[in-house]
């Protein structure tokens, strides 16, 4: 049973989750109804899960040559590959009918389409093809914003739509600092994530681009959700220094290939904690904005 559950990476599922209830509150522009948020929750993690699953399946045989992803339950044979994929499948199928049956057909959609893209379109064409895979294939995971938006509206609209792009150019340089950590293991698997084909300087500049792209698109959620003063002092706050972290670690990257000095795992942690506390700040502000 853990081997299953593991399958499913419940850590990605907590942080999807995590831009999906707080936008709910956004939406709702106070508490939502609580049913609807577990019936979400519930929903979002199947398919999420059922993602996770198949892109295991997918990548099986990479998996077993990185450090990190060696212990997932397929290199270890803790599960059979076609366990694996009916168990990822059979989750997609019953995430799709629970989020139309007890949520709606919208936000349903919306979920199932953020599962196609990850399996389809990142895992099994961009990844292995182009070093510019995470950012055009991160975008799979930009859909909580809209399906949290549509749980409670049943619509889409441009508020959502900009928490989207937030999470779309948070992304790179989120998963560049951790693939710089382990940048031998993604070449000895024969991908080309950026930072184990491009030098460590090149990275940090990419990684600095992205992160002023984060954070001006963060601020312009305020006028665009007419929010209180809470959100866009929030976002304006943890930008800047999202933006310290990310000028220090090109800083460092310039001047040697050294991890230990460049320390990469610092700005993936920060942006761990950034991107929670921004998307808290949106549920919290309609009550204090």
């Amino acid at each position: 049973m853990l081997a299953y559950v593991a399958l499913t990476k419940p850590r990605i599922i907590e942080l999807l989750l995590l831009t999906t209830v707080p936008v709910m509150f956004l939406a709702q522009k106070g508490v939502p109804d609580l049913w609807l948020v577990v019936a979400t929750l519930i929903g979002g993690s199947l398919s999420a899960g059922s993602a996770n699953a198949l892109n295991c399946v997918v990548d099986a045989d990479i998996d077993q040559k990185m450090r990190r992803t060696a212990r997932r339950p397929l290199p270890r044979h803790q599960v059979g590959t076609q366990a694996a994929l009916k168990f990822g499948l059979i989750l997609g199928v019953l995430s799709t009918a629970w989020l139309g049956l007890t949520v709606n057909w919208l936000s349903s959609a919306l979920a199932l389409a953020a599962n196609v893209f990850y399996v389809v379109g990142y895992t099994m064409i961009l990844k292995r093809r182009t070093t510019q895979n995470i950012v055009w294939g991160g975008a799979a995971g930009c859909f909580p914003p809209l399906i949290g938006w549509t749980a409670v509206t049943n619509e889409l609209a441009w508020t959502p739509f900009l928490l989207f792009l937030v999470v779309f150019f948070w992304t790179p340089p989120h998963f560049w600092a951790l693939a710089m950590r382990y940048r031998e293991d993604y070449a000895a698997a024969d991908v080309p994530m950026l930072p184990s084909v491009a030098p460590s300087a090149e990275v940090g500049r990419q990684i600095v681009r992205y992160t002023w792209a984060t954070v001006l698109t963060s601020v312009l959620v305020w006028p665009v959700a007419d929010t209180g003063w809470f959100f866009p002092s929030m976002a304006i706050l943890l930008g800047i220094v999202f933006l310290l972290e990310a000028y220090d670690l090109r800083a460092r990257a310039r001047e040697t290939e050294d991890l230990s000095v460049i320390k990469p795992m610092r700005l993936f942690h920060f942006s761990n904690a950034y991107l929670a506390l921004l998307f808290v700040a949106a549920a919290i502000d309609p009550f204090i904005g």
